[in-house]
């Protein structure tokens, strides 16, 4: 199952809406990046035929799997790993982590290869 493909409430943000989320986003985020990286290190000291090698994968997708849902709750959008849209009426919000602020958008045709910055 694919992060994006995680149901959740569908909401429409105020530009002040979306910024005044970015710092329980930031929170969120920051502690399941840390638990991935966590994760990771143990990993990659492990080889493919080593039991708890399928145990830690599986950790870390759980661990992902748990920030996107905490983040759709919230109305979030989540379209990749750490990256997160609000969609706003007339295309999206965009945040990444580690950004500190809300800076982007992108419409609902583009991706957040293609966002701008927010004047």
């Amino acid at each position: 199952m694919s992060i994006a493909s995680i149901a959740g409430e569908k909401r429409v943000f105020t530009l002040q809406e979306a910024r005044d989320l970015v710092p329980l986003l930031r929170k969120v985020t920051a502690d399941a990046v840390g638990m991935v990286n966590s994760l990771l290190a143990k990993l990659e000291c492990l080889s493919e035929d080593d039991t708890e090698f399928d145990e830690l994968r599986g950790s870390i997708d759980a661990t992902v799997r748990a920030w996107a849902e905490k983040l759709q709750k919230l109305g979030c959008e989540v379209k990749g790993l750490w990256l997160v849209d609000f969609d706003n009426g007339q295309g999206y919000y965009c945040w990444s982590f580690p950004e500190d602020e809300l800076d982007h958008f992108h419409s609902y045709e583009e991706g957040a290869t293609e966002r701008k910055r927010i004047c």
